[in-house]
């Protein structure tokens, strides 16, 4: 199967999710897992079924790394 965009989370068969150990303890958090072309799912946590973004990993790492140099640091609450 071809994942894509919007793709239901529910249709992403033998994948590990991965949540952030900064994540609380009410399951607010976002979960990314790799895909067997090697890219990336991201869903949200509070909705596992819903819907998954899909990110090569270019842009995984884009965004890691952004945020590892406060990139986005203007977002946080």
């Amino acid at each position: 199967m071809d994942a894509y965009n919007g793709i239901a989370a529910s249709e992403l068969h033998d994948v590990a999710w991965q949540k952030s150990r900064r994540s609380n303890h009410q399951g607010t958090c976002v979960e990314m897992a790799r895909l067997s072309d090697g890219s990336i799912a991201m869903r949200n946590s509070r909705f596992p079924d819903g819907p998954a973004l899909v990110y090569t990993q270019a842009e995984i790492d884009a965004l890691i790394l952004g945020a590892k140099d406060g990139d986005f640091d203007n977002l946080l609450g």
